[in-house]
């Protein structure tokens, strides 16, 4: 996380000057200078640096230039809808993709498994915001069943904001969730289909059959367990890009996330803003990849045997 807020720093001094966007065009040179003085973007990076994250760790992550509110507050009032938008685009990924995954690999002649895999392909070729905008024409413009931007039906539970608990909540996040989903549900399948495919060819699964086992505990006992560990740490992983890569969709439906924020603060140069966004971005990778490793051993109970004891005889 240090690396990555001293590298962000480093970074944004080829972004733009932050005072060109804070004064009129009639400010004068010593006007400027001061401003510049004020915010400390005279002293070296190193400097801005240590001053930044020594506030950091105390929870103060400075001011932003745009709009002059704390960014932990900024960052408060935005982090609900994105990891809402998130959860949810999570959720359907795994609850879509892995039975697409499953069905494709045990059908692999089928009609429909023929179908799930074209349309893998569609929404791995699409850009998102292609989708994002094809989802708008067809279910908020020509059907107007959904609306087509922003975040509303809220209730607020006092720290958090949620949109889970109206029905128009959910008609505001359904299509930037799917949107957000698509791409993942598809490297889910694929991912879930070709484990299946290995596993299926291994001694123990033939092994299980000949001992008479049912078709069902052989696919869903045997196989499917044994395919999830690499799901698990691609899910990992994609959880992270969801968080990183939710700008594209929250621009598009005008969702008010961290996405749009941090869009907006690119715009306006708005360094403090960008860097903890970043900081926070790296956070979650953190803590995502430590919740993978310990779902490891929940899943795969090789892991848990006790390891022999290397001393003294045997």
């Amino acid at each position: 996380m240090l690396v990555v807020g001293l590298i962000s720093f480093s970074l944004f001094q080829f972004v733009g000057d932050p005072v060109n966007n804070m004064v009129g065009i009639d400010a004068t040179i010593e006007q400027r200078e001061a401003l510049r003085e004020r915010l400390g973007l005279n002293d070296p990076i190193p400097v801005q640096f240590a001053t930044w994250a020594g506030n950091a760790v105390q929870g103060e992550f400075g001011k932003s230039y745009r709009m002059g509110k704390p960014v932990g507050e900024l960052i408060a009032e935005r982090l609900p809808a994105t990891l809402e938008l998130v959860a949810l685009s999570a959720l359907i990924a795994l609850i879509v993709g892995i039975p697409m995954g499953v069905y494709t690999g045990l059908h692999r002649e089928s009609w429909l498994s023929k179908v799930f895999l074209a349309t893998s392909l569609i929404g791995i070729s699409i850009p998102t915001f292609l989708i994002g905008i094809l989802l708008i024409l067809i279910f908020g413009v020509w059907l107007g069943w959904l609306p087509t931007f922003g975040r509303q039906g809220l209730v607020d539970l006092g720290l958090w904001k949620t949109s889970f608990l109206t029905a128009k909540g959910w008609s505001h996040i359904i299509m930037p969730a799917i949107t957000l989903a698509l791409f993942q549900l598809t490297l889910i399948m694929r991912l879930v289909r070709a484990e299946m495919l290995e596993v299926l060819r291994t001694d123990y699964i033939k092994f299980a059959r000949a001992r008479g086992l049912p078709n069902r505990a052989v696919h869903f006992g045997h196989a499917l367990k044994n395919t999830l560990v690499p799901v698990i740490t691609i899910t990992g992983l994609q959880i992270g890009s969801l968080l990183a890569f939710s700008i594209i969709t929250e621009t598009v439906f005008q969702w008010p996330g961290m996405g749009l924020l941090i869009i907006q603060a690119i715009s306006f140069v708005d360094i403090p803003i960008m860097s903890s966004y970043l900081v926070l971005i790296a956070l979650f990778f953190v803590v995502i990849n430590l919740i993978v490793d310990l779902l490891y051993y929940t899943v795969d109970p090789r892991l848990r045997i006790e390891r022999p004891s290397s001393t003294g005889g045997s």
